[in-house]
């Protein structure tokens, strides 16, 4: 793929999270998509067959731009396990508040949509929420093994408090608040100290 397919390709993957963050997968139309992006009908066709591959894709993009920043937080060593961790969930509350529209986490906006119409975008949510988890978890572990975190079983916490905070996620957008989010916060911190076990 050559730097400008690349370019137009990622450009209308850019536009389409926009929109999707904002309005949801089933209520951005293709027209809408081509008329944001500035490109013809048939640039949207040349890269993408249909719009569930289209979805797929943006999917798979938005968690190879999440995976590289957590990449970057889980790698500093500036910081213990625990505080990596905390950082990540920080910058969760600051994006993801429930007090504006656009939802940046497609897990939380799409999961519940798209499960039910698209087998493809339902197993890309799940293969890069998956991953996400397993980057908690070896984050979890390094923090075990600096002493700064006190679980028996980190992937099993990372799981389960990852489910935590995609359910304190969804419950911020019901109440246009941030308290289910402060509560998560305060929740991980005391599970990861070995405070509260779930």
């Amino acid at each position: 793929m050559n730097t400008e397919t690349h370019s137009t390709r990622q450009h209308i993957l850019d536009v389409g999270y926009q929109l999707v963050a904002e309005k949801g997968f089933s209520n951005v139309g293709l027209s809408q998509l081509l008329s944001q992006a500035g490109v013809p009908k048939g640039s949207f066709y040349h890269y993408f067959k249909s719009k569930e591959q289209f979805g797929e894709a943006l999917i798979e993009d938005y968690f190879s731009g999440y995976q590289s920043r957590l990449d970057v937080l889980f790698s500093d060593p500036s910081m213990n396990g625990y505080d990596k961790l905390m950082a990540y969930w920080a910058k969760w509350i600051e994006v993801n508040n429930g007090l504006c529209a656009n939802q940046r986490c497609l897990v939380i906006k799409l999961s519940a949509e798209v499960s039910d119409l698209s087998e493809s975008m339902r197993c890309s949510l799940l293969k890069g929420a998956n991953v996400i988890i397993s980057m908690i978890a070896n984050c979890i572990q390094q923090g075990v093994e600096d002493g700064s975190i006190k679980v028996l079983d980190s992937h099993k916490a990372a799981h389960q408090i990852y489910h935590l905070w995609v359910g304190a996620g969804l419950m911020s957008k019901l109440n246009q608040n941030t308290e289910c989010l402060t509560q998560a916060f305060d929740t991980t911190a005391r599970v990861l100290k070995g405070h509260v076990a779930f």
